[in-house]
């Protein structure tokens, strides 16, 4: 309203003997205009961004990361416990893939991972209930769940009690491990991956939902500046958390990494 207001002002300035915009009809024609330019301009749309270099694109979306079409990413602990309710809550996104991705059989999802952690590097042990030997911040396995990966993610770790924690610096050094395995076994194809660090990790009071997003998108074109990792990376947030966003700078923040 601003703008229009301040051409009309300036035209009549410039030629004042220009007067067939005055008057009620002209205000009530600006207003209109202007209410209906606002809500083009702040309605809700995609919060997405296409890049050039490197050819990819980043999409924050609402819904449940389990039913995407892509491969996924689920966070996880070092000792990549799976037994529930036991040690993993069974409403967590590892306790809703052990239900909904393998009908609730722990035995063939532990032969799974163990498959896809021979090999890798046992770093120490804790003395708990369940599984002790821990693989280290930034463990991947990598599992094939046909027609699409799953990447396991060990971004917190267990302690004696199998109470689970990660700092901000965890998080950053298994994400950017986590980009060369989705480089190297991917394929190019597109990668779905929740907000990490809220639930059981105990970062969502110190590393909000809006701040993990930006993380997670800052590291991914870090490291796709180095080599093409995936053709769309699509951070998937719950209901609940999407409604809070500040979905505006959420979208200058991913034109700003351009």
């Amino acid at each position: 309203m601003g703008v229009v207001g301040t051409v009309l002002q300036t035209t009549n300035v410039i030629n004042p003997d220009i007067t067939f915009f005055q008057g009620p009809y002209t205000l009530v024609a600006v207003v209109l205009l202007s209410i209906f330019v606002g809500l083009i301009m702040s309605w809700p749309r995609p919060i997405t961004q296409d890049y050039s270099s490197p050819r990819t694109r980043i999409s924050i979306v609402e819904g449940d990361i389990l039913s995407q079409p892509t491969h996924i990413v689920i966070g996880t602990n070092d000792t990549f416990d799976t037994e529930t309710p036991v040690i993993i809550d069974g409403k967590s996104l590892q306790g809703q893939a052990l239900r909904r991705l393998y009908g609730d059989d722990r035995v063939e999802l532990d032969r799974q991972l163990d498959a896809a952690l021979l090999g890798k590097a046992i770093v120490g042990t804790v003395n708990k209930l369940g599984k002790t030997s821990r693989y280290g911040i930034g463990a991947i396995a990598t599992l094939i769940h046909s027609p699409r990966l799953i990447f396991f993610l060990a971004y917190c770790e267990m302690d004696a009690n199998n109470n689970a924690s990660s700092t901000p610096d965890k998080v950053w050094k298994s994400l950017i491990l986590l980009w060369d395995e989705v480089s190297r076994r991917g394929n190019g194809g597109a990668l779905a991956i929740p907000v990490i660090g809220g639930g059981h990790a105990r970062l969502s009071s110190v590393v909000p939902a809006q701040d993990a997003i930006r993380l997670l998108a800052l590291s991914f074109m870090f490291a796709s500046r180095e080599s093409r990792i995936c053709e769309e990376l699509r951070i998937v947030v719950q209901r609940s958390e999407y409604q809070k966003l500040d979905r505006l700078e959420l979208q200058a923040f991913l034109s700003s990494l351009s």
